[in-house]
């Protein structure tokens, strides 16, 4: 009974016109970030997150405006990936293997329709798994001491660095950079500055929203100014769509299963809807064999990954919103979005902020309705944008990044840190170092040490307190495989690819 008074408050408070409306802005804002080549849902709700100070939206608004762009923004994805060849994010990369075949041979709007209803099957499940499990897993997290917390956060760092790069000792680099940044300002500890240099800018440490936009979008912008505009797709044509109900009749069962295995992988802390996407794939394509023709464009070709990415996207949600713990990159930037509006993400939340959170859940089911009908009769809008010219868009997120970020605090010096955030990330990407285990670090460094001193505290410094119960146990194992398997997953896979949620 309590689910269903709890999902009452919740629909009590996303049905108000006010929220509607912030929930089918974000769907069409993120479907349009997502199907944008490049762009993603990590630099889409970086990029937005300083609008909603700027709009002074409070807690339940923010989140539900952000969570609607996630899910538009996975959406989205697949339409580029369908028409051009080029995923709109990473987790859409499985899309293009049966997506573009099937276009080329003129079924661009079934494949386009089929991938839509996949998305909203595969959203709707996880969403559903979110609401029954994570009330339950946040039970779970009461026994939790900080010697657990210490052994999560590591895993966190193993899995989504092992995912986020073609190379462990390079997710390593990123997640240490992130750790050193998260130690400047004063230590909670010893209350004594930290790497400050003396700039009183930074005795609170660094803002991670300053570094989250700095990041994504400023670096962005870089490589943008860099292209010249070379990258901008053209030449999309997408004749009459017509909803193709053979297709979706025979691949529901695909469907239902590339959901389930998208939801457990989204749980995984770190994991991401790319390892999502990527095992329902493989795990159609084991079942129909080699007489299955996965890889010339059928129809459960585009259907398990679409269905296992937007369900990893909504398993991610759980471990961020019980544990404190991102799921995968774009819930990272999620995580602090939370933080920077006073919301301690943890078991507590679902008492003691229990609307925020049902009004979430509920939101996120109206938004999947929402995507389903903005996506199936409205494709051939968002084709159009796919059109838009970097001369054009580059401006935009200009403005929007230093507009957000300066109202935020009215500092000149933030934005020069944004620029300078801007700059690292830029380099990084050049070398191929993965940026989202930097936030990760900035996010969770300090936790990660205060977790880390509690534990030596409570054992009078004795390290072996660390692997003192069960739960550790498995965590430190689940944490060495996380960083190991992406190795053996790669070759498996035969296209390394980096994974950005």
């Amino acid at each position: 009974m309590d689910l269903f008074s709890n999902l009452a408050m919740g629909f009590a408070i996303a049905l108000s016109p006010y929220t509607l409306m912030l929930a089918i802005i974000g769907c069409f804002l993120g479907t349009i970030i997502g199907a944008l080549p490049g762009l993603g849902p990590s630099n889409g709700v970086a990029i937005l997150i300083p609008v909603t100070f700027t709009l002074g939206l409070d807690a339940t608004s923010a989140l539900v405006l952000m969570t609607s762009v996630y899910y538009g923004a996975m959406y989205g994805g697949r339409i580029s990936s369908i028409l051009l060849n080029i995923p709109g994010d990473e987790p859409a990369l499985m899309t293009t293997l049966d997506g573009y075949p099937m276009a080329k041979a003129g079924r661009a709007g079934d494949a386009l329709v089929l991938s839509g209803v996949a998305s909203f099957v595969g959203a709707l499940l996880a969403t559903i798994g979110l609401m029954l499990l994570a009330p339950m897993l946040a039970r779970v997290a009461y026994v939790f001491g900080p010697s657990e917390y210490f052994a999560l956060y590591l895993l966190a760092f193993c899995t989504l660095g092992g995912m986020a790069s073609n190379n462990q000792a390079k997710a390593a680099i990123a997640s240490c950079i992130g750790l050193g940044i998260s130690t400047v300002g004063i230590s909670s500890g010893s209350v004594m500055p930290r790497f400050t240099g003396g700039n009183l800018h930074i005795y609170d440490g660094i803002d991670f929203l300053v570094a989250i936009v700095g990041l994504f979008a400023i670096a962005e912008i870089f490589f943008f100014i860099e292209d010249h505009g070379k990258n901008s797709p053209v030449g999309v044509d997408l004749e009459k769509t017509t909803v193709p109900w053979k297709d979706i009749w025979e691949t529901k069962w695909t469907m239902l299963r590339s959901s389930g295995v998208g939801f457990v992988a989204g749980i995984l802390p770190g994991a991401g809807a790319s390892l999502g996407s990527f095992l329902a794939y493989m795990t159609e394509k084991a079942i129909a064999g080699k007489d299955g023709g996965f890889g010339t464009g059928v129809a459960k070709g585009i259907a398990a990954p679409e269905a296992g990415n937007n369900a990893a996207a909504g398993g991610a949600l759980v471990p961020m919103l019980t544990l404190g713990v991102p799921g995968s990159g774009t819930t990272a930037v999620l995580l602090a979005l939370l933080m920077t509006l006073n919301i301690t993400p943890g078991p507590t939340l679902f008492t003691d902020q229990p609307e925020v959170v049902w009004g979430l859940i509920a939101s996120l089911l109206i938004a999947n309705i929402v995507l389903l009908l903005m996506n199936v009769p409205m494709v051939k809008i968002f084709v159009k944008i796919l059109m838009v010219p970097p001369a054009i868009l580059l401006p935009g997120v200009t403005m929007v990044s230093f507009v957000g970020i300066y109202s935020l605090s009215g500092s000149y010096f933030d934005l020069l840190l944004m620029i300078g955030f801007g700059v690292l990330g830029y380099v990084l990407r050049k070398l191929d170092i993965p940026t989202v285990p930097v936030i990760l670090g900035i996010l969770l460094g300090g936790n990660m040490e205060d977790a880390l001193r509690r534990a030596m505290t409570l054992s009078d410094g004795e390290w072996t307190y660390l692997f003192s119960s069960n739960i550790s146990i498995g965590l430190w194992v689940a944490a060495i495989v996380g960083f190991v398997a992406p190795m053996f997953l790669r070759n498996v896979l035969r296209k390394p690819q980096r994974v950005t949620d």
